[in-house]
This record gives structure tokens, C-alpha cells and sequence, in this order.
């Protein structure tokens, strides 16, 4: 095929193995630098059915399952500026192709910061964490991406710009774009620039980092997160299913030293650092990697079903969320069989669990999901011809 871009301003080249996900079978790499550009994209994706997968850093490309088919990578890392940092309104705007690590180096030179832990962050772009929604440690006291972002400019499969949120242009009515979008792994269209709420920078952090008993950390885990000393994270690392549990209590801003030690009393053990442990917000990149979503109160539960299966957690016990990996490898004839004893014992402590990344064919990485007809529904909208990273989430949406 000739280049479905000529003509259109837009860099791009023939893919090849050095590209992400060589497996994928792209033919094309397009390189835009504009949301213009993104739109001239699409449009030519459009005009001769080609499927697009965007691409940032490419951290998480492993996570969920591979689209149905790939025609056009579409690599966002050009579109890399800081548009608008209005400092006076904890405000700033930057391209999807922007690293967080860049991001924060420039909000950090005023003072300020994105309060998302973002893994990978010398690699993950702005646009690829939020496709992919993965809530970091400190989601427990700021929130998630979706609730830091605060306007979107999204580009749909047939080159329609849309905005939403802040500076408002364009928006498509009845729709959220910024919840939509976040968490939507390339499925309805392109993140092109986003806008977030920022934080100022605390004057100071302090850890408690203390060795528990997996029994003890229910009760540890309620009363740190009803505290007055208002911790910002909570994270808890087994790293074999038998062992231990590490837990590490984040504490920021005025009196943080203070406020550390009255948390060290709560959990009854420990140690007051500057430092926090050395996986402290890091994602594992196992080949299994399994996320597990459940009300705090059944944080015993999921704690006692993670080992019952052989996985080592890592997460947030008071924001009922976390991620676990096989403490020795799985064959692949049992991998099915370990999901599926997980999930049954998760969902009657009412929780949820998704598999983002897997080996192996044959592994039901979602389970029942209630809300599939309103996906369908929404990518039938945005998406008809089913061009955006076709199957990448549940149900083949």
C-alpha cells in the first residue's frame, strides 16, 4: 500500500521490529505533532479502513489483550510541550505526548505537582496514563487521574476534534469526555491534550515503614485511614504469599514528622524515614499481572485469597486496590484455573478482578462485567467502524 499519508503533512514510515508490539503486524508508523495532525490521521485511517492503536512510551502496551487488528501505530511522543502552566490557578495544559517526568520537572521549578505516582515515569506519557488509569498511592488522598483532570481534547476515529472540561471549543453533547476517555486504553479515540487540577509541593514528606502481621492489617489499615494525621497513602508489599507484610504509611506537609509518629504508634511498630522503601509506587513488570479492586473493609479477604493462590500483593489497602503477581511462574495449563479460584473468592468479599497482563491464551481476564452493553453502546457511538484499538477491553469492545 502506498502511504496513506502523503499529502497530508504528517510524518510517518513503514513499521518495523524495533517498533512497539512487532506482533501486532502495523504496517504504518504516523508521527504527528498537532492535534491537527492527529486529525489528518485519522481521517486518512478513516478513508481506507485502517485500525489504529495510539502509542506513548509504550510502558503498558502488555496490559489488556491485543487489538483484533493494527494497521497504523500512532505515536504520540512528538507532541511533547507543556501548552500552559497558569501557576496562580494550580492550572496546566500540556499534549498527551509529554512524559511525566518532564511534566513534573516543569511543575516542580514553581512549586507545584500532578499528584499522581505514575510508574515508568522517564517513559509514560501524559495521554498513556491516562488510557490506561492505573491509580497510584496517593489516590487515597488526591484521587485518581479522572478526578485530577479537569478539560480533554480528544480526536474521534473519523478526525473530529471534541473538547470537554476546560477552554471548552467543541464538545460532543451528553458526554463526559475526560471520564469517558480515561481508562479507555485507545478504545474510543485519541488523547490529544489534557488540562489538570495541580497541588502545591508539601515542605516536607515523612514514611512509617513497619513489619506486620497479614492478621493485624484489617484493623492496622481502618484505623490508619480514620486518623487526624491524615496520611496520604497506605501501601502494603508481601512479597512472598506466606511472609510478611512491609506496610508503609506516606505522611505530607505541616508537622509531617509529627504526624508520622503518632501514625508509627497506630501501627504499632515501625520506623519514621524521609525516604520511602524502594517499591514504593513501582508496578511490577511480571508477565502475570493481576489488579484487584474491593471495598477497604475486605482488605483481610483479599489478602488471604492472594496467598491461597501463590500471588504477592502490592497496593492500597485503604483505597481497595491492589496489584499482584505470581510469587513462582504459572504454567499455562494453570493459569486459567488460578484466575478463576481469585476471582471467586474476591467477588464474595465483593471485589473485582481484571488481568492486565498475561502470557497465555485462554485466560478470562475480566469476568462479568455489568456495565458491557452501555461499552458497547458508547464505542458504537464514538467509534462504529471499530478503527480504535479494536478488542482491547472486555467483551471485544
Amino acid at each position: 500500500m502506498a502511504d496513506p499519508f502523503s499529502g497530508t503533512g504528517v510524518t510517518a514510515r513503514a513499521a518495523g521490529p524495533g517498533d512497539p508490539e512487532p506482533r501486532w503486524g502495523a504496517r504504518w508508523v504516523a508521527l504527528p505533532r498537532t492535534v491537527a495532525e492527529v486529525a489528518d490521521v485519522l481521517r486518512a485511517c478513516a478513508a481506507r479502513d485502517l485500525a489504529v492503536v495510539p502509542v506513548g512510551g509504550g510502558t503498558k502496551l502488555h496490559w489488556g489483550p491485543p487489538p483484533e487488528r493494527c494497521d497504523v501505530l500512532l505515536d504520540l511522543r512528538r507532541m511533547d510541550e507543556v501548552l500552559e502552566h497558569a501557576a496562580g490557578d494550580l492550572v496546566v495544559r500540556v499534549q498527551a505526548g509529554v512524559t511525566m517526568e518532564a511534566l513534573a520537572g516543569v511543575l516542580a521549578a514553581r512549586g507545584q505537582e500532578l499528584a499522581l505516582d505514575v510508574p515508568f515515569a522517564g517513559e509514560a506519557t501524559v495521554g498513556g496514563t491516562l488510557a490506561a488509569a492505573l491509580p497510584g498511592p496517593r489516590a487515597f488522598r488526591y484521587g485518581t487521574a479522572r478526578d485530577l483532570l479537569i478539560g480533554v481534547t480528544v480526536v474521534l476515529a473519523d478526525g473530529t476534534v471534541a473538547r470537554s472540561g476546560g477552554k471548552v471549543v467543541k464538545n460532543v453533547a451528553g458526554y463526559d469526555l475526560g471520564k469517558l476517555f480515561t481508562g479507555s486504553y485507545g478504545t474510543l479515540g485519541v488523547i490529544a491534550e489534557a488540562t489538570f487540577r495541580l497541588h502545591p509541593l508539601p515542605g516536607e514528606r515523612c514514611w512509617v515503614v513497619a513489619e506486620v502481621s497479614a492478621d493485624d492489617v484489617p484493623g492496622i489499615a481502618a484505623a490508619l485511614a480514620a486518623s487526624q494525621a491524615e496520611p496520604s497513602a497506605v501501601e502494603v508489599d508481601r512479597p512472598e504469599p506466606g511472609g510478611p507484610v512491609t506496610l508503609a504509611v506516606l505522611v505530607e506537609g505541616t508537622a509531617a514528622r509529627a504526624r508520622a509518629e503518632a501514625l508509627r504508634d497506630l501501627a504499632g511498630a515501625g520506623a519514621v524515614t524521609g525516604e520511602p522503601p524502594p517499591w514504593w509506587g513501582r508496578v511490577p513488570r511480571d508477565e502475570m499481572l493481576v489488579e484487584v479492586r474491593f471495598p477497604p473493609a475486605a482488605a483481610g479477604a483479599v489478602l488471604g485469597a492472594a496467598a491461597g493462590c501463590g500471588l504477592s500483593p502490592r497496593g492500597s489497602v485503604v483505597a481497595g486496590r491492589v496489584l499482584l503477581r505470581p510469587w513462582a511462574p504459572v504454567a499455562e495449563d494453570a493459569a486459567p484455573d488460578l484466575v478463576t479460584g481469585l476471582r471467586e473468592r474476591v467477588e464474595a468479599a465483593g471485589g473485582r478482578v481484571n488481568v492486565l497482563a498475561a502470557p497465555y491464551a485462554g485466560i478470562d481476564r475480566w469476568g462479568q462485567v455489568s456495565a458491557l452493553p452501555l461499552m458497547r453502546r458508547v464505542k458504537e457511538r464514538f467509534d462504529p467502524g471499530r478503527r480504535m484499538s479494536p478488542g482491547r477491553l472486555t467483551g471485544g469492545v
